[in-house]
């Protein structure tokens, strides 16, 4: 396969996962809500979501060396405590402030930070620095999410 062709499928499966970032905070909102714990719902979300992670490591890579070889630096074990501030106020926040405000400022939040990552090249990332283009970019982007969410 081609490079285009490659990339043209990391662009969709990367759209329909964020299809379903939106989709998970009503889902991961109403659980709580019906719940009346978003702890107890995330620790639920975060159970099968660990199954799933397992089934599929298992069943597409095998059985994993528990012990790598290489130094892991601490920092990116943080992820999880990403993933779980996430999935927390998105459960507890999300059914209160409406999940399309929600979204959007999780938008835009990661239009900020995949910014400030891809300048700064951190985390191991490629460098793409913040040109005029691309700030322009950013700010249209920014317009956009306020108008999307013009409702408070």
């Amino acid at each position: 396969m081609n490079l285009l062709g490659q990339n043209v499928i990391y662009g969709l499966v990367m759209f329909i996962a964020g299809v379903g970032i939106p989709i998970m905070g009503a889902l991961s909102g109403g659980l709580g809500a019906r719940l009346q714990s978003p702890a107890l719902a995330a620790v639920i979300l975060f159970v099968v979501g660990f199954f799933i992670a397992v089934i599929y490591l298992l069943t597409v890579e095998g059985v994993p060396n528990l012990f790598p070889k290489v130094s892991i630096p601490i920092q990116y074990y943080l992820g999880g405590v990403f993933i779980i501030f996430y999935t927390l106020s998105i459960t507890y926040i999300g059914p209160k402030f409406g999940i399309g405000n929600a979204v959007c400022f999780v938008l835009l939040g990661q239009l900020v930070s995949m910014s400030l990552i891809d300048h700064f090249s951190l985390l191991g990332s490629l460098q793409y620095s913040i040109t005029l283009q691309r700030f322009s970019g950013l700010l249209f982007m920014a317009i956009g999410v306020f108008l999307v969410v013009k409702r408070f």
